[in-house]
């Protein structure tokens, strides 16, 4: 035989070394060093953060209108917007061709809270209570201005679908503190504001090229929590355990055969759905709260689906180990009625949203678990369509939004970044979408130059070919 193996022969030993992983991955005592430090050697950095708890308010969260006060737009207010302000952006097809774009000061009142005197809007008074445990970041911005490319670019590092979703990359890097539940989970809950849904696809939480076992479970809100999680009638859990070590002895004559590590991963998932039988419906079933922790989270804490409910389950997963929370919030695409919808969606997330920062400072999770608060751009200072008195609408605008952080080697009580008196440009310290993600991975330990994964011959990361850290907002 000759001494160079044969491309085969390299394929199934390289196969079967990484389904060799995989499988002692099973009964590891430490399941992130065997799923992620022993095939990384991460990670790289000494973490402040174990964990993320992504509240993400799909649609684009109007910045000026919450957090971005700008009070001398008052005098403004119906004029047009000057021209030298808008330059030449990029505006969406709903909004460049209107002939008129009068200036829209907000209409909702901004007090100055805690001592670090920021301003907040009316609208979060919860989240006032807590300002000066979060990092605001006033300056951040996109080159996205439509939702599905933006919420991509945000979640995957690139505004075209394929690239693996930062649950997947933390499951790829990490792996997973918990032997019993996934280390990526999604959860979504509709707002309040009743106008059309945009798609919010599964590939949002994918693992693109990644193994398929780093993907994000989707947690529902009515019947099963996870599909398939229950065994069919007649079938108990002694027979589904038998049904599964035949299909494991199956899986592993093709995986010696093939030496195909996603034939591993299948293995590995299996086994996860197996355990995830019985963590999951304790995990969801919430009757062993307190009455006082219900009421913290608001009146929907105890009904599934609400954001509210989402987040009470954020803070019961962080404590059971799961790497990655992802809570999706729908509703915020406010291009009309947006007076009473961002009244509608503010008090859907306001009080739990700072109710699950209070539950886990409580517990002492606090410091170990990042809390990341925005949407995917924010809204233009001029209104779309007519400018009522008391009502009107705004565009999507990526050159400057706001989003928020705690927790996790985060400064607290910081307002960072700074936007010009039109709330249209960024005037100091801006912050862009990798800058953000470089942030985010350097609190969980990553140089996220270095956490890549080679695919059709080249190396990829969640920050493509950019991104720095934004140092002035750590602790």
């Amino acid at each position: 035989m000759s001494a160079d193996p044969s491309r085969r022969q390299f394929l199934r030993g390289t196969g079967l070394s990484l389904g060799s992983m995989a499988l002692a991955s099973l009964s590891a005592p430490d399941p992130a060093r065997a799923a992620g430090e022993t095939l990384l050697s991460l990670p790289h950095l000494a973490p402040r953060a174990k964990r993320i708890i992504y509240l993400f308010m799909h649609g684009g969260p109007s910045q000026l209108d919450l957090f971005d006060h700008k009070p001398d737009l008052a005098k403004w207010h119906g004029k047009e917007i000057p021209t030298s302000v808008v330059g030449d952006q990029r505006l969406t097809g709903m909004t460049s061709g209107q002939s008129s774009k009068p200036v829209t000061a907000s209409l909702f009142r901004f007090a100055r809270h805690g001592r670090s005197g920021a301003w907040v809007s009316e609208l979060l008074p919860h989240t006032a209570r807590k300002i000066d445990e979060l990092c605001v970041i006033r300056s951040m911005h996109t080159e996205a201005i439509n939702h599905d490319p933006a919420v991509t670019y945000l979640q995957t590092g690139h505004q075209q679908p394929g690239r693996p979703s930062f649950g997947a990359w933390l499951s790829y890097g990490l792996g997973s503190e918990s032997r019993d539940l996934p280390s990526f989970v999604v959860m979504v809950s509709r707002g309040s504001a009743a106008r059309p849904a945009d798609p919010l696809y599964a590939r949002l939480w994918g693992s693109g090229f990644l193994p398929s076992n780093h993907q994000g479970v989707s947690l529902r809100s009515s019947g099963d929590p996870v599909l398939y999680l229950s065994n069919p009638e007649g079938i108990d859990r002694a027979t589904r355990r038998d049904q599964l070590d035949v299909l494991a002895a199956l899986n592993r004559r093709q995986l010696d055969a093939h030496g195909d590590p996603e034939i591993a991963t299948r293995i590995a998932q299996y086994e996860m759905a197996f355990r995830m039988q019985a963590s999951v419906p304790g995990l969801t079933d919430l009757r062993g709260e307190s009455p006082a922790t219900l009421e913290s989270y608001g009146p929907g804490a105890s009904q599934p689906g609400t954001f509210a409910a989402n987040c009470l389950l954020a803070r019961r997963m962080a404590e059971r180990g799961v790497r990655f929370i992802q809570l999706y919030h729908r509703g915020w695409d406010q291009h009309y009625n947006l007076p009473s919808d961002l009244r509608l969606q503010c008090r859907d997330v306001d009080q739990p949203a700072a109710a699950l920062l209070e539950d886990l400072k409580q517990r002492g999770l606090l410091d170990e678990t990042l809390v990341v608060w925005g949407g995917e751009f924010g809204r233009t200072t001029y209104s779309q369509g007519k400018l009522e008195p008391t009502n009107h609408g705004r565009d999507h605008h990526g050159r400057c939004f706001t989003l928020w952080l705690a927790g996790g080697g985060i400064r607290p009580g910081l307002q960072y970044g700074e936007t010009d008196d039109f709330c249209f440009n960024i005037v100091r310290d801006p912050v862009h979408v990798h800058d953000l993600n470089a942030t985010l991975l350097h609190q969980l330990g990553f140089d996220h130059e270095r956490l890549t994964y080679r695919f059709q011959g080249r190396d990829y990361r969640l920050t493509d070919v950019h991104g720095r850290v934004v140092r002035d907002i750590l602790a």
